[in-house]
């Protein structure tokens, strides 16, 4: 049971700087009153806050701190469960979050999330949601049960019955299932892996086994082949590279023919370039009398002089221009000489190259024979480690076999268990036990407020509602009054259930302005009556109607503004 003693707020909402206390414990029934937007309602956030990190109304946390001051916002709360005592301080401006046990600060080196799991879970056991269904009820913000949906209706029983416990488990079980799962993978991957080592290392055996001098033999033999090859190739090499030097003797100085061709052409080019000078001045002379430039008469005598000059050095151009060409014919034809035992040296290289080749070729798979003698040989010699090696892999192989059986079995029981702790498990169990209790109790307060309906939840805490004519209804078929009779039955039924789990006990119940809208003057003594007859109770009524109600009550608290600021009166 959670036995709340205290709570005490400053800055928070319209609170100053001093302090607000209230003594959760002190009576049985207080009535709290004050007109609109004096603070009566800060005490339901006050004490959401604290606990779960969350106003009771939806409120911006950083709306939470009073906007006058501005900061130091901070609020207490202190309580006794399983024979301890508890203070919880949080606070805004600066941020604040500490859980004391017995005076003694509970380590905070966890983050906030995992410190704020810690008091749900482990002191409180219970979350926001289920606290609110077992202690307030309000006409703000208040979330009835019939309006949550299914899966959170189901959360809040769960937690009322003290039966979470199995949710958590369950996903421990998951996490240890996805674990598990992975370890499979895993174990089944080394298991084939040294399988396939295995029956490698088998079948070498078996080969070595079987194997007999033949194999060696017939590789010496290649060995032998090979150096025969190898000398022919080598013979082969050795007239060729003769054929090089004597080859290359034959082009020695064939360089100077390609200079002297060059010569010869440039030599030719300038004979004709002359010889075709001497002809157009031999033409000119012959076709002109007269000079093109002074149109004076050229005299005879000089011009048949020119002409016959031009004559004699157009003959000896020609002459020597032919012998000059009969001079390149031979230069060229020595040349194409020279370019034929050229090309006859590049096919003797790309022989020698092709010679070398093959003469690696041999090279290369001699070395890889002698290296296949040798671990022949060798694993003929080994033959005894080799199998003692295979009883090992063999072993290795039963033991992860053996670890893969394991994990595999394991899982099975997770899965089991998984089985065993999912809503169609125990729970479900747990929960048809409980629900007829669970439906007794709210028949029972519903006709104690003078509402005589068959409500009845089933597993899936879905409603049906039947009058006394047998017609079926839902929560919603209700007017809003017969549907605050439903609210406070379900209330009422959960703290009765969770008295007899000892779960969500409390002895703290807060209700906020039920008086004030929907309940009348009937329902109201018949909301007393069920009052008077709970034990144990702090019950706190927030409500307008102070003056009606002074003497149903045996503590009142007024909360007033002063100087804009909530204050006790």
């Amino acid at each position: 049971m959670i036995y709340f003693k205290k709570l005490r707020w400053r800055n928070f909402l319209s609170t100053g700087n001093q302090f607000i206390e209230v003594d959760l414990a002190k009576s049985p029934s207080t009535l709290i009153i004050g007109s609109n937007g004096s603070g009566k309602s800060t005490l339901l956030d006050a004490l959401c806050f604290s606990l779960f990190n969350r106003p009771f109304r939806t409120i911006k946390k950083e709306q939470l701190v009073n906007t006058i001051n501005n900061n130091d916002c901070e609020i207490q709360v202190e309580f006794e469960t399983n024979g301890k005592q508890y203070k919880v301080i949080r606070g805004i401006k600066p941020n604040v979050f500490e859980i004391y046990c017995n005076n003694v600060l509970i380590n905070q080196d966890a983050s906030n999330v995992d410190y704020q799991n810690m008091l749900e879970q482990n002191i409180l056991k219970c979350n926001y949601r289920a606290f609110c269904q077992v202690v307030i009820l309000g006409s703000s913000s208040y979330e009835p049960f019939m309006h949550l949906r299914a899966r959170y209706r189901r959360e809040v029983v769960e937690e009322i019955l003290d039966i979470r416990v199995f949710s958590h488990m369950d996903l421990l079980l998951r996490h240890k299932q996805a674990e598990l799962s992975k370890n499979i993978i895993d174990v089944r991957h080394r298991y084939d892996l040294m399988t396939e080592k295995y029956e490698l290392q088998k079948a070498h055996f078996e080969q070595i086994q079987d194997r007999d001098n033949t194999d060696i033999e017939d590789r010496r033999q290649q060995l032998k082949e090979n150096e025969q090859s190898n000398y022919e190739y080598n013979q082969k090499l050795q007239l060729l590279n003769e054929k090089i030097i004597s080859t290359k003797a034959e082009i020695w100085g064939g360089d100077k023919f390609t200079r002297k061709s060059k010569e010869l052409d440039k030599l030719e080019s300038k004979i004709e370039h002359k010889l075709d000078r001497e002809k157009k001045d031999v033409e000119f002379f012959e076709n002109n009398d007269n000079c093109p430039t002074c149109t004076q008469p050229i005299d005879l005598k000089f011009k048949q002089t020119k002409i016959y000059e031009g004559k004699k050095k157009i003959s000896d151009l020609e002459e020597g221009l032919a012998q000059l060409v009969k001079e390149a014919d031979k230069t060229n034809k020595k040349i194409d000489e020279y370019k034929r035992i050229e090309r006859k040296l590049n096919e003797l290289d790309i022989s020698v190259a092709k010679v070398n080749t093959s003469i690696s070729e041999i090279n290369r798979h001699s070395n890889r024979l002698d290296v296949e003698i040798q671990k022949l040989e060798s694993e003929k010699e080994n033959t005894g480690k080799i199998a003692y090696e295979l009883d090992q892999l063999k072993e290795e192989l039963k033991t992860i076999n053996i670890d893969k059986e394991k994990v595999i079995e394991e899982k099975k029981y997770i899965d089991i268990a998984r089985e065993i702790l999912n809503d169609t498990g125990v729970k479900a169990k747990i929960i048809k036990k409980y629900l007829p209790i669970m439906n007794n109790l709210i028949n029972k307060y519903l006709q104690s407020m003078d509402f005589f309906v068959n409500f009845h939840l089933d597993e899936e805490f879905n409603e049906t509602i039947k009058s006394r004519f047998r017609d079926t209804f839902v929560y919603n078929s209700f007017s809003e009054g017969e549907k605050l009779r439903i609210d406070l039955a379900l209330l009422f039924t959960w703290r009765t259930i969770a008295k007899m789990k000892n779960s969500t006990n409390t002895n703290l119940l807060i209700l906020d302005e039920i008086f004030d809208s929907s309940l009348d003057g009937a329902g109201t003594e018949d909301f007393f009556k069920i009052l008077k007859s709970l034990s144990s109770e702090n019950t706190f009524i927030i409500s307008h109607k102070g003056d009606i109600l002074f003497d149903k009550f045996t503590n009142i608290i007024k909360f007033e503004k002063y100087k804009n600021f909530t204050r006790l009166a």
